[in-house]
This record gives structure tokens, sequence and C-alpha cells, in this order.
């Protein structure tokens, strides 16, 4: 029986970054030996254990089979006979098919060091074409290492995996959980371009992938493509190192700008409507959890009128608290000024920056929904026993007054209309 470290920890260490965890490949043990030599099974599909003392895990080399299509179309077979060349010709980038034995030696007989130096991510052999998952997961490396581009067969080999079909049979929750894997990387907007590279995108999320070739207003978006400003928004989330909710409610604030009409582009009046009903629809069919969906519909509705929160009255703003549930989940609110906040300064092209530009509006909002839930709603209640009717009219009057105190605000306080830049 020998045992091998193989895929991320090999990779990792030779591009000189931290190892969290390692993986061990098995050559010529059974599963009984394994558990008679006190390894703990776990794997369903194929033999996993974990180590007894340092619960990692060691599988038994094997070889796998498509039967179906999907990515969980597979039969696996493991006996003491598989090669450990065997096991590794089945992964699915060079990079990830080197193994190292336990006297240090590196076995690589697909020339993962050459690509790794060459900053290049290749399929190790067709097998790759049978596992739409492996579109997912070179669009997620692309984000963690964005140094790194898909060489010219993998991509080819990927487009015609798209066109045959391969990724319409993946299941929501895997989408997702690459989607978001690749949202909390270094660079999302790699992800999203080799997505787009092989057609993924226009089959996983065709709502976002609409928004490339979509002009914007130059004074107000020196990038002007749309979808250009999607992967500036989300880079720059991932810059701040935002959590995961932020950066998804990033990714899909603008997604209404694809279907207003040609006929008035650049301009996209109305946007924030139109993208609530298509945030809505992404989350259902991709089951992002709720804590993601509620604040990307949030900030795709809202995040125009955060933009002009200085122009807003305290009666709009208080509505503003309201719609977004801002009194019982302020923390949540500030997460939809952050997305917002990103909206804004991300923005660049043509040489010019918003990079530095201030942001205002974050402090400004937050100061009034401190102000308006200072409010003690309680007191009021108790002074209208004989009129409990009133109380809702006379907490919101107690919070705008509040709010156009903190503000410092002098004008007119009725409240704005619905217009929305």
């Amino acid at each position: 029986m020998k045992t091998y470290v193989v895929g991320g920890a090999v990779r990792d260490a030779l591009l000189g970054l931290p190892v969290k965890d390692h993986d061990h490949v098995v050559v010529g043990a059974t599963p009984e030996e394994m558990v008679k030599a006190g390894f703990r099974p776990v794997g369903k599909d194929f033999p996993v254990f974990l180590h007894p003392e340092t619960q990692e895990e060691y599988a038994l080399a094997r070889t796998e089979r498509k039967t179906a299509p999907g990515y969980k179309g597979f039969v696996f077979h493991t006996s003491p006979d598989v090669k450990l060349e065997d096991d590794l010709v089945r992964r699915d980038l060079t990079i990830n098919a080197i193994a190292q034995a336990e006297d240090g030696a590196l076995i690589d007989p697909y020339n993962g060091q050459q690509d790794i130096k060459d900053r290049i991510f290749r399929h190790v052999s067709d097998a790759f074409s049978e596992d739409p998952v492996r579109i997912l997961r070179v669009a997620r490396f692309a984000a963690r290492f964005p140094g790194f581009t898909v060489a010219e067969e993998t991509n080819a080999l990927m487009r015609k995996m798209v066109d045959h079909g391969e990724v319409d049979a993946l299941v929501p929750e895997r989408v997702w959980q690459e989607i978001s894997r690749g949202l909390m990387e270094q660079k999302p907007s790699r992800m999203l371009q080799v997505l787009r590279g092989c057609g993924a995108l226009a089959h996983i999320i065709p709502e976002l992938d609409r928004l490339w070739g979509v002009p914007q207003p130059p004074q107000w978006h020196p990038e002007i493509d749309t979808g250009i400003h999607m992967e500036q928004v989300v880079d720059y989330a991932a810059a701040c190192g935002h959590e995961l909710p932020v950066r998804f409610a990033a990714l899909m604030h603008d997604l209404g700008k694809a279907v207003t009409r040609p006929e008035k582009w650049p301009a996209h009046h109305g946007h924030e409507g139109e993208g609530v009903d298509l945030v809505q629809q992404v989350c259902k069919r991709l089951r992002v959890p709720t804590d993601c969906r509620d604040l990307a519909v949030m900030t795709a509705r809202d995040h125009g009128n955060v933009a002009r929160a200085l122009e807003l009255r305290p009666s709009t703003i208080v509505t503003l608290f309201e719609r977004n549930d801002g009194f019982r989940k302020p923390e949540r609110f500030s997460q939809m000024l952050l997305a917002s906040e990103c909206d804004v300064r991300s923005r660049e092209g043509g040489g010019v920056s918003f990079r530095d530009r201030p942001f205002p509006q974050k402090a400004h909002l937050e100061k009034a929904l401190a102000a308006a839930r200072a409010v003690n709603a309680g007191e009021i209640a108790q002074r209208c026993v004989d009129n409990p009717g009133k109380i809702p009219e006379l907490v919101r009057a107690a919070r705008v007054r509040a709010v156009k105190e903190a503000i410092g605000f002098d004008g007119d306080d009725s409240e704005d209309g619905e217009e929305r830049t």
C-alpha cells in the first residue's frame, strides 16, 4: 500500500501558497485493509476514508466510467491494481493531477508543473468533457488564480460541452455552490469571463450574460459597457473583503439594464424596478439562500435611491427604511449601502476612475437610520391608548422629525416622488 498527496495541496505548494488541506490517494489497498488500519469510511459514491489521527481524506485510487448526462452519471471502480496514473488521468486540470510521494518525490505524468510555470489551465484528458461541473471549477479557479489563462484546446472543449447540453444537466444547488465560491475568490470577474468565453454563462445566468454590450452614459460610467461594469463592481467588492450576500447583490444590481428600451440607450430610466423581477427569477432558479436573495432584491430596487440619498427628503428616507425593513434589520440595510458603494466607486475607464471619490451617502443614511430607530415607539403607543389606530402615523411622523434633525434638513419634508436615477 502506497499513499500520495494529490491535487490542491501539491499545486498550492508549487505556487508558494499556504496549504490548508491535504487529500491523499491510496494505491494497492482494499477497503477492508483501510478499515483494519484504523481508517473510518465516509465515501458514498467511492471509497474515501478519514485518517484516524489527522482526519484528512484518503481515497482509494479509482477509475470511472460515464453512464448518464450531468455530473452524477458515473460508475467508479477501485481495486488494488488501479495505478496512480489511472487515477490522475481522470482529474480535471494538469495542475491538479500532480502527486507527491511519501519521500517528497513528485509524480507528474501530464506536465502539470510546466502548466503551473506557464500559468495555464489545461485539461488532462477527454475525460474532462464527461463532467460539466468542471467548467464551473475552471471558472472558479480563474477567479482564485487570476494570472492563469485557459488553454485554447480546453476552452474549445468546454464550448463543445456547452453546445452538447452538458451544462443544462447541472442541478441548481451545484451551480450556486460553484458560483458563490467563485464570488468569494480574489477576482470574481475572471470567473465571469471564463464562463462567457465558452458560452456557459448564457445557459447558467442568461439575465447576467445579456448585460455585455449594453451601453451606459459615459459621464457616469466611464467603462460604458454594463457587463464590464458588473465585472468591476464584483472585483471591488472582493477587494474590500465583503461577505457573500454583498458580493452577490453587487453582481445582480443592474440586471434591469438589459431589458430597458434600446432606443433610449444609453439611458436606463426605471431599470431598478425592471431588475427586481429578474433577480428574483435568478434566485428562484438557482435556489439562492434567503440572505443573498433578499439583499440582492433590495439592492436592485433601491441602489439608485441610495446614490441620490443626499437629495432625498426626510419622509422619503423613512419610506426607504420601511421598504427595506431597516428598523428591524439595520445590519442588512448597511449591507445594501456597501453594495451600492461598490456600484459607484468601482467605475473606471478611458483614464477616468471613481475609485477615490467619496461616498457620503452611506454615512448619511446610517446616521438617519440611527436617529429614526432611536424613536421610542412604545412611549408613543402609551400616549395613544384611547386611539391605537393613530400609533403608526404618529410613530412615522416622529421618525421623519428625527431624520430631519439628524441630517440638518431645513426644506419641505413632503415625500419625494418615485422617480429614480
